[in-house]
């Protein structure tokens, strides 16, 4: 395993004569009881749920094989955030190494497709506008917004200090609303 894959987080190090006893603590219930977030969460990163299906089973499989490394298991939900992150980012290095391709079957997981009609054109606004932000921001956003994480639970999961996520989540809005607003970004006033 590379240090790319490695399912770092911020409640892991190194072993200890105690991670073989914590681990048998995190049974495949407790694993099996955070996958419908952790759907939700690869679904709304990748954007379809096969992808996101893929990615959750990937994340479930390196925890499984990997429990015995958390030391909290009050943890785990961020744990296997973290993993679900880090995979995530991984795919994404491989993609652009490989270049870009768009299978068919995305299309039929379109979100605006799945709208009432009335609604359909701001879904496709939104989704138009959330493609258009940078992962950084797409991801603080979601785990913020949709998973309602904390901004201390999300830096956790991100391996960011704090203070970076509540940037990102500003300038991540502010873009949001002006892509959805199609006007003009405000300046924003820096104070040294």
């Amino acid at each position: 395993m590379t240090g790319e894959d490695a399912p770092d987080g911020p409640d892991m190090t190194g072993p200890s004569p105690d991670d073989h006893r914590i681990g048998h603590q995190i049974d495949d219930r407790a694993i099996a009881a955070h996958v419908p977030r952790l759907r939700r969460y690869a679904t709304a990163l990748v954007g379809n749920r096969p992808d996101a299906d893929d990615l959750v089973q990937d994340c479930v499989e390196k925890a499984l094989a990997n429990r015995h490394a958390l030391r909290d298991p009050s943890r785990l939900g961020g744990w296997l955030m973290s993993i679900l992150h880090n995979l995530h980012i991984s795919g994404l290095r491989g993609r652009r190494r490989r270049g870009a391709e768009i299978p068919v079957e995305e299309l039929a997981d379109d979100l605006a497709l799945s709208a009432p009609p009335a609604d359909r054109g701001a879904v496709r606004d939104f989704v138009r506008a959330f493609g258009q932000l940078t992962d950084e921001h797409r991801t603080v956003l979601l785990l913020t917004g949709m998973e309602g994480l904390s901004y201390r639970e999300t830096a956790e999961v991100l391996e960011l200090p704090i203070g970076t996520v509540m940037s990102r989540l500003a300038r991540a809005r502010e873009r949001l609303r002006v892509l959805l607003d199609g006007g003009a970004e405000q300046a924003v006033r820096r104070i040294k």
